[in-house]
């Protein structure tokens, strides 16, 4: 029976240091290294950083919509580059950022979460702005198949605040509401529960209670977006040892050279572990 996500993320970034690499194939990225900017080029990349990131780092992030937008040839790109990272130690969290409710949710769950769909990722981002119960369907099925999920909770995007940030009738901010939803759903999982959060690396002071989430944090935008190591002290404290900082365009800026592009996640691994000591 396979180990839940949140030990065997715990396993991965103790063995591998604290860095998701983001992968990231958007068309002015392909031109940059040189692809055409179709399905044949998509998976020139995506193959590129199987090879430059498998063993190597903790954990690789996806963005499916790059894919998506390649059609199903596209699709099937992002099914061989999950497959790729099979048996390598490196977990593959698949950036799709789902919500939706009842039976939708519950397909998009065994699209990305059950055992024997080409599509299955270890963990998942999803949205819970249609209410958290509405990931119940997700939710269950991590659990059953040892898979992790990572819920929207503080973004950094400019309108995001319009929601995260509202207060409910209680008079708790929307973003803490969620932080204890996926607390409950942690509550005595070790080492570390499998339902994580996303919160931007760029959001600065959060005045969130993250003291009972005992989840992983996602944290975009460190790097090219802004957010530098030092940010990362400043916007979690205390909770920095939970936070998996996502770099991607810092990393893929260096392709299509295997060696430039694994050397350069390495360096950011490794300046992140140097900073968490």
């Amino acid at each position: 029976m396979r180990a839940s996500f949140g030990a065997r993320l715990t396993a991965a970034v103790a063995e591998r240091g604290p860095l998701c690499a983001g992968i990231d194939p958007h068309a002015a990225l392909l031109e940059q290294w040189g692809l055409p900017v179709d399905a044949n080029g998509l998976e020139r990349f995506a193959m590129t950083c199987a090879e430059a990131f498998a063993g190597q780092v903790a954990v690789v992030k996806p963005q499916s919509a790059f894919f998506e937008a390649h059609g199903s040839a596209g699709v099937a790109v992002l099914e061989k580059l999950i497959a790729a990272f099979a048996g390598t130690g490196t977990l593959v969290l698949a950036d799709v950022k789902r919500g939706d409710i009842g039976s939708t949710m519950a397909a998009y769950a065994r699209a990305y979460l059950a055992d024997g769909s080409p599509l299955a990722a270890d963990a998942v981002t999803v949205s819970p702005y249609l209410g958290f119960g509405s990931l119940d369907p997700a939710l269950d099925l991590a659990d059953r198949t040892g898979r992790g999920l990572f819920v929207l909770a503080l973004t950094s995007n400019k309108e995001g605040p319009q929601v995260q940030r509202a207060r409910g009738e209680d008079g708790v901010p929307v973003a803490q509401t969620m932080v204890d939803e996926a607390a409950a759903r942690n509550e005595g999982a070790t080492p570390l529960g499998s339902v994580g959060l996303v919160i931007g690396a760029t959001v600065g002071r959060t005045e969130l209670d993250l003291s009972r989430l005992n989840g992983p944090i996602l944290a975009p935008g460190f790097g090219a977006q802004g957010a530098g190591a030092d940010d990362l002290g400043s916007v979690f404290g205390e909770h920095r040892g939970h936070v998996l900082p996502a770099s991607s365009r810092d990393i893929l800026r260096h392709g299509p050279d295997v060696t430039a592009l694994r050397d350069a996640a390495l360096r950011v691994r490794d300046a992140l572990e140097i900073h968490a000591r």
